[in-house]
């Protein structure tokens, strides 16, 4: 069975950064693809970026493009979330999901695997 940990949330001020980290068991880390997703309070899950197994990947959202960044750690079977200059509206819970194929998607119900989510608090 795969299993996902999230870990790297917390509160900080707007125009900081944190990294966020996905860490996977317990499956084939190199079948997976990858996905982050952010709910924000009282707001359907949105999907951030993704990574697939063959190191392709998307951005989903225009705080995706222009200020966070992925990568993926195959030696410690880790994707990373790296976000920079932070701001208010990226606030609420970060979620990592797995599915087992080659191509990343923006559609939460897709992926089979899903952390609990850590929490992202940006504010003054």
């Amino acid at each position: 069975q795969v299993q996902l940990v999230e870990s790297g949330g917390g509160s900080v001020q707007p125009g900081e950064s944190l990294t966020l980290a996905c860490t996977v068991s317990g499956g084939t880390w190199d079948q997976l693809t990858i996905g982050w997703f952010h709910q924000a309070p009282g707001k359907e899950r949105e999907a951030v970026l993704c990574r697939n197994r063959k190191l392709g990947g998307a951005g989903y959202t225009t705080s995706a493009r222009d200020r966070f960044t992925i990568s993926r750690d195959n030696v410690k079977n880790t994707m990373l979330l790296q976000m920079r200059s932070l701001k208010p509206e990226d606030t609420g819970t970060y979620y990592c999901a797995a599915r087992k194929s080659d191509y990343c998607s923006q559609t939460p119900g897709v992926y089979e695997y899903w952390g609990q989510g850590t929490q992202v608090t940006v504010s003054l």
